[in-house]
């Protein structure tokens, strides 16, 4: 009894050994085999690169609209450069909300992407709106 007890101490070390590099991903051992490791180009961030006018009512403009204000409109930028999901986020003039919006909506954009492959991105713009 006492031989089967130390032979499974001494081996115990060496199967624990064994599984560890059993359970190694498969992607870390082609790198390894191949010599040739991926590395990321990084993120390129979304850029606006068409913006439409939004248009101002008389009545907004008589409401005591000044000469700018500023907006801020969390969305999502798509694979294909288009806003999706268009929320406001922090606004003075409430009534702007809807135009703004709309205009975003309309917005189109070089893609944000990572390593040269288009991704959807989340990000916030600050719109200035001026009479």
């Amino acid at each position: 009894m006492r031989r089967i007890h130390i032979a499974s101490v001494l081996i115990f070390p060496l199967l624990c050994t064994a599984a560890a590099v059993a359970s190694s991903p498969a992607t870390e051992a082609a790198a390894a085999s191949t010599g040739v490791l991926r590395v990321s180009t990084g993120v390129t961030p979304a850029e606006v690169i068409y913006a439409p006018h939004i248009a101002l009512s008389q009545e907004e403009i008589a409401e005591g609209f000044p000469n700018t204000a500023e907006i801020v409109v969390h969305m999502n930028v798509d694979q294909m450069g288009k806003a999706q999901d268009v929320k406001v986020v922090h606004s003075f003039y409430p009534t702007l909300n809807e135009n703004v919006v709309n205009a975003v909506r309309q917005f189109r954009f070089r893609p944000a992407k990572l390593d040269d492959q288009a991704i959807p991105i989340d990000m916030n713009l600050n719109i200035q709106v001026k009479r």
